[in-house]
């Protein structure tokens, strides 16, 4: 009887490893040889069982999202490219949407995708663009994925990011840092955030925007800056 090593067998089968050491360890699929030393090894007629296996319900997500509401038909254009992709891979999926900013980190969408990886109800996670999963802390998601044994595929990996909603991403930031600085009811909170929202309308302000230049230091006489074409600190006070 021919036996093959787990990783040759997960290759047939579609799956990883650590997934074929997962479905041992709670009796899913148990291995047709265990060496003294814990090496699993599979035989040619367990390809055959594999199917059959219950844990094997495993699905590709596709995770599509948008800014805001008003982007629904740039979040069915998504939908319709990655739902194609899946099908010509022949992939079992679902597609999980959301509606948020790319720093929201409680996004429901994003949420039920964290806990499906977690629960190991994942096999692969499927992005049109690599932006749409998180605007920050891509990695993070990406070593869950990979501590769970999930694979991460991107549709297309040019940088698609609009810049309004960058715009959107940055003024929440910057309202964050001015709330815990002087306050959400500041009205220095205000004038820099309507002032970052003002100048946001130019063209041309995201490639002069200097983000070494927010300082705290009111306490210590040092002034907050921002450089913007048409926006200087002393506007600020």
């Amino acid at each position: 009887m021919e036996l093959v090593s787990i990783g040759k067998f997960a290759k047939m089968v579609g799956v990883t490893p650590t997934t074929l050491r997962r479905m041992h360890q709670s009796g899913d699929f148990i291995p047709h040889h265990v060496s003294k030393g814990g090496t699993r090894y599979y035989s040619m007629e367990q390809l055959k069982e594999f199917s059959n296996a219950p844990e094997n319900t495993q699905l590709a997500v596709g995770y599509c999202r948008v800014a805001t509401p008003e982007q629904k038909n740039e979040l069915q254009t998504q939908v319709e490219n990655v739902k194609s992709y899946m099908c010509a891979r022949g992939y079992k999926f679902e597609i999980i949407t959301d509606v948020g900013s790319g720093i929201n980190y409680k996004k429901k969408g994003l949420r039920e995708l964290v806990n499906k990886i977690n629960n190991q109800k994942v096999s692969t996670v499927v992005l049109l663009y690599k932006d749409r999963l998180l605007s920050f802390g891509f990695e993070l998601l990406e070593y869950l994925c990979e501590i769970n044994g999930v694979s991460i595929e991107i549709i297309d990996n040019s940088e698609q990011s609009k810049e309004q909603e960058l715009t959107d991403d940055l003024l929440q930031s910057i309202t964050f840092f001015a709330n815990a600085l002087y306050g959400p009811s500041s009205k220095k909170t205000k004038k820099i955030v309507d002032a970052v929202r003002k100048n946001a309308t130019s063209s041309d302000w995201f490639h002069y925007l200097n983000f070494s230049a927010w300082n705290k230091a009111t306490e210590t006489k040092s002034r907050t800056r921002f450089f913007y074409p048409t926006l200087s600190s002393s506007s600020l006070y």
